[in-house]
């Protein structure tokens, strides 16, 4: 576009899911159900690892790690878009805008390094389960969440600036119900190539080389399964890793998918459910897929909810 139609813009709008109004209502109280179930369900998985001593374990530290950033990440989009149906006011500040690509990105890279930092775990445990607790010591531990968490604001932080950096014409419509930093580029009047290099390059880096990694640690997995004589001890090892297996090709082929079909499609339609089934689908089924096929974190849960009286017994005490 011409220089001429560039300005100072002070907001964007946000789409949302869809124009028709008589969806919205419906709209509005999914998304709200879905958020509370986020929330609620990833919460009592924390809560639950921290109460029973059983579970201070490497495997659940970064299992409540994972529930931590989904709760966040889920609170960065879906709250504004909530408010934006509620309000019937499509606008989000630049400076919102900005902020919501800066932890949008934030807790989506954490979220692959922990994915990742988990496949190592559970390698470690039934590749070398003599030397586990020596290889997965708290130190080393906490070194690894600490790490990823460094990397996941570096990148955040690099790629929030660059948007900074660019000018945008009057065309401010953003066809999706949050700040996607691939859709906000596409409205820039000025270049954009080093941001999409920059923006290839991070998702090469931090997309398809932990992939590769995960791929790579459960293809000795399962050949160190595959060795072992007994069947329990086979169906054992299998049980384990299956739950982080469901949730890997959950999160990787929805976020995968945007990108591909974003690239091979001009499909806002295609791009916004895949986008929906990675941001808020999956962190909604996170807890309920590890609590259901972990034998250790279901009785913990079941345990936990039974210790919270029920609204019969509080009438009862309060009329005694």
């Amino acid at each position: 576009m011409e220089p001429g139609n560039e300005t100072q813009i002070s907001e964007f709008l946000l789409l949302g899911l869809s124009k028709k109004i008589e969806l919205q209502t419906l709209i509005f109280g999914l998304f709200l159900s879905m958020y509370l179930i986020t929330v609620i369900g990833n919460l009592l998985l924390i809560l639950a690892v921290s109460a029973d001593p059983h579970l201070h374990t490497p495997m659940y530290f970064f299992l409540s790690n994972l529930s931590f950033v989904d709760v966040c990440f889920t609170s960065t989009t879906i709250p504004k878009m909530l408010k934006n149906i509620r309000t019937k006011n499509k606008a989000i500040t630049y400076e919102g805008c900005i902020t919501q690509i800066h932890f949008f990105l934030l807790f989506a890279t954490m979220e692959i390094f922990l994915l990742t930092v988990m496949a190592y775990d559970r390698f470690v445990a039934i590749c070398h389960p003599l030397r586990y607790t020596i290889i997965m010591n708290p130190w080393v531990c906490g070194l690894l969440a600490l790490m990823s968490w460094m990397m996941s604001a570096l990148n955040s932080l690099l790629q929030s600036l660059m948007v900074l950096w660019l000018s945008f014409c009057t065309d401010l419509e953003i066809p999706h119900f949050f700040c996607e930093i691939t859709q906000v580029v596409q409205l820039a009047c000025s270049d954009t190539f080093l941001n999409d290099i920059v923006l290839y390059f991070a998702t090469m880096l931090l997309g398809v080389f932990p992939l590769f990694w995960i791929f790579f640690s459960y293809s000795l997995i399962f050949s160190s399964i595959l060795r072992i004589s007994s069947a329990r001890g086979k169906y054992k090892a299998f049980y384990t890793c299956g739950s982080h297996l469901f949730v890997i090709s959950l999160f990787y082929s929805t976020s995968l998918g945007v990108y591909l079909s974003s690239a091979v499609t001009s499909s806002s339609r295609t791009i916004l459910v895949a986008s929906v089934m990675y941001t808020v689908v999956t962190p909604m089924l996170n807890p309920f897929i590890y609590s259901l096929r972990i034998r250790d974190m279901k009785g913990t849960l079941g345990r936990l909810l039974s210790r919270v009286p029920s609204f019969n017994d509080g009438i009862v005490v309060g009329l005694s």
